[in-house]
């Protein structure tokens, strides 16, 4: 058997009535290498004005590594170490939380002039000796990212390393991900070189392996046997993994190989102790009483 399982997105709302498709973590596979957490935003319309509650106010994270991936409309980023940046489709917004960060992700640009919002957002856990690494920011325009087109699929990397190509984004552990945009038709194998990996079907439909994988599903691969991806129709399509960095937990926004480190963060959130986004300090999320 060459496909581990298959995952369904679940909805979730980030709150104010957006919508997400979560993907990772799942119960029967919390992990993809170092992916812990993937969201499949949108596609989502939306009318100039909308609300301020539909965006996604300060919120802190320890241990991990956000990336933030656009196929349209646009998301603005700030942080507490002073960055902000307008995030735009085929960009790669690549946050390293570490000991700590905080950082909000606005609608501004769709509550003024309306867009399609949809993307996904990913977390990387970072490795034992990187967790409290110092936090900081990359931002990469899609110029920046090797890109390449065959046989009917173009492609970009947007981290990591795969088929003889090296993002610019500084990753912590061995890891791949990328975004392939397929005719119909078209054919691609997998990369080999990992023993996690997983595709997911963004848009369209395609087949993995032979097996039919729909939008908004995912197929985690069974060890490093070769597979190929092909497109039954126009199809947007993610691979990711990369090598496994053990055990990880979760508790809201954190990640960490401690459980007690995660008490220690949720409390200093609670107690107002982490520094909010340079430029937005007005409000901020709480933590959630059923945070899990």
């Amino acid at each position: 058997m060459t496909i581990e399982r298959i995952i369904d997105k679940r909805s979730r709302d980030l709150g104010g009535g957006f919508v997400v498709g979560r993907v990772l973590p799942f119960h029967a596979r919390r992990m993809v290498g170092p992916y812990i957490f993937f969201d499949h935003m949108g596609p989502l319309e939306l009318a100039p004005g909308i609300p301020r509650e539909l965006d996604v106010r300060p919120h802190p994270h320890i241990g991990l590594a956000t990336v933030t991936y656009l196929y349209s409309g646009q998301i603005t980023h700030r942080d507490s170490l002073g960055y902000e940046q307008e995030i735009r489709p085929g960009e790669v917004n690549w946050m390293v939380a570490g000991s700590g960060i905080t950082h909000s992700e606005r609608l501004e640009y769709a509550r003024s002039h309306g867009a399609n919002m949809h993307g996904i957002q990913a977390w990387v856990a970072l490795p034992l000796a990187d967790e409290e690494t110092d936090p900081s920011f990359d931002h990469r325009e899609g110029d920046d990212l090797p890109q390449w087109t065959e046989d009917g699929v173009r492609g970009r990397l947007i981290a990591g390393t795969a088929d003889g190509l090296t993002a610019g984004v500084k990753v912590h552990s061995p890891q791949f991900y990328q975004h392939w945009e397929m005719a119909p038709g078209a054919r691609r194998s997998v990369t080999t070189a990992y023993p996690e990996r997983a595709v997911y079907c963004a848009s369209g439909e395609v087949t993995v392996g032979g097996t039919i994988l729909n939008a908004g599903q995912m197929a985690v691969l069974a060890g490093r046997d070769a597979m190929d991806v092909e497109a039954r129709e126009p199809s947007t399509v993610m691979v990711l993994g990369g090598e496994p960095i053990g055990e990880r937990f979760l508790l809201w926004n954190f990640v960490s190989s401690s459980k007690e480190r995660l008490e220690q963060a949720a409390e200093d959130w609670r107690q107002q102790r982490m520094k909010l986004p340079v430029g937005d300090d007005r409000e901020f999320t709480p933590m959630p009483e059923a945070a899990h």
